[in-house]
């Protein structure tokens, strides 16, 4: 792309070939915004809808989005799970308004007019016209066919009780799109048990969305930023672990083990490190490995572009980005369990989602510093971000000590983007 003088630049200026400097602008154009939401959340790309046992039942549905369009996952009669667009065929209308409920059919407040579950249109009101006097009135044309204008169907696809959805019918398959060695951490949380729902929290972060990918793509930072995870031992830059990505770079999962906490010289000289900080209440700490676990007692997994699914020690749960223009998005957590789980580990998770949360310990802290950091791209946007800790490479690494997976993102980022 060619390079403009004016400082409120159409494209990204990449200072050179690689991703380990990220133009301001990435995040504050409203255009390349636009062109994000249609290459990433639109086409080409699986995103995720939601969860099987968020709908168990025949009818139950939950409204949800994809980039800024508004989307409905529904379990028909048949069992099936279907997500169409919630654009009434008529007149464009978003006639579905609750978050979640059940229904017969889905039927449009404006004109009434009415679809099956699966999206297909079922009634139209006065299709034959009114008679009045002798007479017909009114009504659709001849050639007017019910099969012509249901609702937009996406394809859509599951595993392990979480379901995805693409606009796109031509996208490859999901384990495709995964890869395989993110989909080996996705099946070690998702691996065939029934899950159970225990709740969700919704923030506004006003923010671009690719700072949130960016913030679980970026293991610098928990141990640096987050009081509670470095005092505490739940991620420390000296714990074992691991990053890794899919093959184009766009997934990724960072593997991390905990460590004994405490003092250590790798964190004396870390100012959120807090020696005399103590816990009121220790059942915060009160963790219990797992078997399905493995070795590692964290795992955070970035689905490139819309989910993150979480295990942070006994705390799973999905984070869904749901983009609002260049300078926000909504962030839902969907807190969930497992459907053989005792008392005591549900109290448990939800216990330690407390941790994790809009206004937990530790994520109270990524939402505010995505906003600080959101403001000073907007008042600067002809300036550059780095990611260079660990280098220029995009590479696994057995350490945290990198930003290597956001230059991994930005990447392919640049590729589907085609900025040069």
């Amino acid at each position: 792309m060619n390079q403009t003088s004016s400082i409120f630049p159409r494209s990204p200026q990449w200072e050179s070939d690689g991703t380990h400097r990220i133009p301001f602008v990435a995040y504050t154009n409203e255009e390349l915004y636009q062109r994000e939401l249609e290459r990433f959340f639109y086409k080409s790309h699986w995103c995720y809808v939601g969860l099987e046992a968020e709908i168990p039942n025949t009818g139950d549905f939950k409204r949800t989005a994809i980039g800024e369009r508004s989307v409905i996952m529904v379990r028909d009669a048949q069992g099936a799970i279907n997500v169409v667009e919630n654009i009434c065929a008529h007149r464009g209308m978003r006639f579905c308004r609750e978050r979640h409920g059940n229904r017969k059919e889905f039927v449009c407040p404006y004109h009434q007019w009415s679809y099956t579950l699966k999206g297909d249109l079922q009634g139209v009101p006065f299709r034959r016209g009114v008679k009045q006097d002798g007479q017909v009135y009114g009504g659709m044309p001849a050639d007017f066919k019910t099969s012509d204008h249901g609702l937009t169907k996406l394809k859509v696809a599951t595993r392990g009780g979480v379901v995805f959805a693409s606009f796109d019918h031509e996208v490859e398959p999901l384990e495709d799109y995964l890869g395989p060695t993110v989909l080996k951490y996705f099946d070690r949380l998702f691996n065939g048990r029934r899950l159970t729902i225990l709740g969700y929290n919704r923030q506004r972060i006003p923010g671009n969305w690719k700072l949130m990918q960016e913030n679980i793509k970026d293991p610098y930072h928990p141990g640096l930023l987050h009081t509670w995870f470095v005092t505490f031992g739940l991620w420390r830059a000296d714990n074992k672990s691991q990053l890794k990505m899919d093959a184009k770079h766009r997934h990724a999962a960072m593997i991390s083990t905990r460590g004994q906490g405490g003092k250590a010289a790798q964190v004396t000289d870390v100012s959120s490190f807090k020696e005399s900080m103590k816990l009121h209440d220790p059942s915060f700490l009160d963790v219990v490995p797992e078997a399905w676990w493995g070795k590692p007692s964290v795992v955070m997994t970035t689905i490139f572009p819309s989910v993150i699914f979480q295990q942070q020690v006994n705390s799973v749960s999905t984070r869904h980005i749901q983009p609002s223009g260049h300078g926000a998005f909504d962030f839902v957590w969907t807190h969930f369990g497992f459907d053989d789980d005792s008392e005591e580990m549900t109290l448990r998770r939800l216990r330690q989602a407390n941790l994790f949360g809009p206004a937990g310990f530790v994520s109270a802290d990524d939402g505010e510093v995505i906003e600080f950091s959101q403001q000073a791209f907007e008042s600067k946007p002809f300036h550059r971000a780095l990611a260079e800790l660990g280098g220029h490479e995009v590479e696994d690494t057995k350490h945290m000590v990198t930003e290597t997976l956001i230059r991994g993102m930005y990447r392919y980022w640049r590729e589907v983007m085609e900025a040069t």
